[in-house]
């Protein structure tokens, strides 16, 4: 078997079998094939694209490339939740207490955030003394009794996807759906969870901006998982603006308790709500997605869901102090209003200004060596639909600098004013399964 062969046959836009699919995955993450050949066939794919059969078998050969997560010891049927990623997007902290207070294991492997997304890990490190880092054996102890661990995942969880994004970055072939969908879905199938469920955001501040991309790629992900033996359901999110109304660290840690807490009512309580149903009747806890999403509210209003909270970040090492007093999470030095010079609706919100804005002020990275700030961070004072007056505060800045002119110039981009009054956009705009 040849590559060149195997360029030339994805170039006339013919379907490549299996055997070929894992000669060049196993070539390429063993350094038989040099780079130069894997980006010719990358642009092949890019536009040509490939079958879901061609995809789920190349998600496949990427998973067998490295290490995967044996979590059979863990008792029940273990669900996992994915997001494509977003500005505000703090999901993972309320949807896995909602769904472990129901006695469904979630074995969370999380990443970092890089650019205008925040990062999972970033977050949690918000609370004094909070550790990802464990063994095997302590991850599936902590899931089997208090149904819920939150990890750094593994250096060697497929390592063909490291390789080849890192090819994809600098070939301009990142946005080609198959391998988009095989990237993620490598990593989610290596974690080892039994069923998926996947929040694929659409928007300004999302990867696909068009509802028909994001569309696209949910159904290219469900069908992967579904033929590689995963239930795998996809809810298609607004990102449009800002999820929930804080965009940081510990100042999401805080939105996010005071969700758990029953206090809040709001997009980030409604979707992380929508995401929990489905995750609990894949793992067949309820027969339907309104009675689960119906127990699964009681469990925010009578403190089980917090209680399964505060018993994951005691489980961490986390100060849960910091929980029961939101006032002890770390706070910036400065809060600077951001205020508006013109009157009318909030039109549009452009999400990813706003990821940008937090991340100058330090709350996420623009390289991978960055440090983060978890004190600073964005508090949204005005949603798109809402009435502005000028002067009135559009956001605070949570700052460590008294004049953070890039961030506040960055919120003035974000927001577009209409004299007509606006609707708030739909947050929930199509489930794939």
């Amino acid at each position: 078997m040849r590559m060149v062969d195997i360029i030339q046959k994805k170039r006339s836009g013919k379907e490549l079998t299996r055997e070929e699919i894992q000669y060049f995955i196993k070539g390429y993450t063993g350094g038989d094939i040099p780079d130069y050949q894997v980006s010719a066939l990358l642009m092949a794919i890019y536009f040509k694209g490939m079958t879901s059969d061609e995809t789920a078998v190349l998600t496949q050969a990427m998973v067998d490339s490295g290490d995967t997560i044996d979590l059979s010891a863990i008792q029940g049927h273990k669900v996992d939740k994915h997001s494509t990623g977003g500005v505000g997007d703090k999901t993972t902290f309320i949807v896995g207490p909602l769904v472990a207070s129901v006695g469904v294991p979630v074995a969370k492997m999380s990443g970092r955030g890089l650019g205008h997304t925040g990062g999972t890990l970033d977050k949690l490190e918000a609370i004094e003394g909070f550790h990802i880092e464990m063994t095997e054996e302590q991850f599936i102890e902590n899931v089997n009794t208090h149904k819920l661990a939150v990890a750094g995942q593994t250096g060697n969880l497929a390592p063909a996807d490291k390789k080849l994004y890192a090819l994809r970055d600098v070939t301009a072939t990142v946005d080609s759906i198959p391998l988009i969908a095989g990237s993620i879905m490598s990593k989610k199938l290596a974690s080892g969870a039994d069923s998926i469920v996947l929040d694929v955001k659409t928007g300004s501040g999302a990867f696909m901006k068009t509802l028909k991309d994001s569309e696209s790629l949910a159904k290219e992900m469900v069908s992967i998982g579904n033929a590689l033996g995963r239930s795998t359901i996809a809810v298609i999110s607004d990102m449009n603006q800002p999820l929930g109304f804080e965009v940081g660290n510990a100042s999401e840690v805080r939105e996010a308790v005071q969700i758990l807490q029953g206090k809040k009512v709001d997009d980030l309580r409604e979707l992380s709500l929508v995401l929990s149903a489905h995750m609990t009747v894949l793992a067949e806890i309820f027969p339907t997605f309104e009675e689960a999403y119906s127990e699964l509210e009681k469990n925010l209003e009578n403190g089980k869901a917090f209680a399964a909270f505060r018993n994951f970040i005691i489980a961490q090492g986390g100060n849960v102090e910091q929980i029961d007093d939101l006032s002890k999470l770390p706070a910036s030095q400065y809060k600077v209003e951001v205020i508006s010079k013109t009157e009318g609706y909030v039109a549009e919100i452009d999400a990813e200004s706003i990821g940008i804005s937090a991340m100058y002020l330090g709350a996420g990275r623009a390289t991978k060596d960055d440090e983060i700030n978890h004190a600073v961070g964005i508090t949204l004072n005005k949603k798109v639909g809402d009435y502005v007056r000028i002067g009135d505060p559009l956001v605070i800045l949570h700052s460590d600098t008294e004049n953070p002119e890039n961030s506040i110039r960055k919120v003035q981009e974000a927001y577009r004013l209409s004299a007509e009054r606006v609707e708030k956009p739909k947050l929930i705009h199509k489930i794939i399964q």
